[in-house]
């Protein structure tokens, strides 16, 4: 049995398998006010305190008042020495919420935002993030990647990434550089990406499912929804949370897939940490499993 509480390593940098996501710190567009600021600074603190060394955020978690990189940088710095900032430019946002897509000459522009709102001299990780708002997109991802490989060989990064990809995108970007993560959309009942996980697993690259709870809930996310009954079977035989069982899940699909549930909330983050110590049987998994692959 996995043990959910080991580390992985993204390159040279060693991260627990239980991390967190930054883009509900600030809460979320159809939110009908700003979330609380001290939340935001008490979650973040309260995280580091329970182990969490591994943070992804992106300098287009925003919203009119609060911005994710702001709210790391106030409440972390100076910053322990094991954490690790996993970013992601290539997407981008307007003011008004519009994303749209960089071009490859513009990356360098975004790297250094994340690196300035941060307070660091350079990014641990950074993933390309491809393609749309939601939908993976065909096309080489060789240029972009290219860019973003110049900007490591310069010392602006340490080490890449990539997310939103299929396996032959993967494939192009590892011809011009390592890449030490892969970060798709993915959870229980969103398995278009199995065999991709799978691949991450054979070739040591770490598989980041975003979206790992949130594919649950209907209008939360683009994703299927399904296993209710499942899953809170499972969730009441071990006194969890639907929510709990399925970031269990996920980190039982093999010892290179990491977590990275997002919450501006204290009370959830306890539970999305606690859930890395949920050990499933071999019988509980199996029915799980069975609703994903239904």
């Amino acid at each position: 049995m996995t043990n959910l509480h080991d580390t992985w390593r993204l390159g040279d940098l060693t991260v627990n398998r239980l991390g967190l996501g930054a883009m509900r710190l600030t809460g979320m567009p159809w939110d009908e006010k700003p979330k609380s600021r001290e939340d935001a600074i008490t979650v973040l603190r309260r995280a580091i305190e329970l182990g969490v060394n591994h943070i992804d955020t992106a300098s287009f978690y925003f919203t009119p008042t609060r911005s994710a990189n702001e709210l790391i940088a106030t409440a972390l710095q100076p910053y322990p020495e094991d954490l690790v900032i996993t970013t992601k430019v290539g997407a981008g946002r307007s003011r008004d919420g519009e994303f749209s897509f960089a071009r490859p000459d513009r990356l360098r522009g975004q790297v250094e935002e994340n690196i300035r709102q941060l307070g660091l001299d350079h990014l641990d990780v950074v993933n390309l993030r491809w393609g749309a708002a939601m939908g993976k997109e065909p096309g080489s991802v060789a240029e972009h990647f290219g860019a973003l490989a110049e900007l490591r060989e310069a010392g602006l990064i340490r080490h890449l990434g990539i997310s939103n990809v299929v396996a032959d995108q993967l494939t192009e970007a590892r011809s011009i550089a390592p890449v030490v993560c892969v970060q798709n959309r993915y959870g229980l009942t969103d398995r278009e990406d199995d065999a991709l996980l799978d691949l991450c697993g054979e070739l040591g690259i770490a598989f980041v499912p975003f979206f790992a709870v949130t594919t649950s809930i209907p209008g939360a996310a683009p994703g299927a929804v399904g296993g209710e009954a499942e899953v809170a079977k499972v969730a009441a035989a071990h006194d969890a949370t639907p929510a709990q069982i399925r970031l269990a899940w996920t980190l039982h699909r093999g010892a290179h897939v990491l977590a990275i549930p997002g919450t501006g909330d204290p009370g959830h983050l306890a539970e999305n940490v606690a859930a890395g110590g949920l050990r499933l049987s071999e019988a509980e998994l199996a029915l799980l499993d069975g609703v994903g692959r239904g």
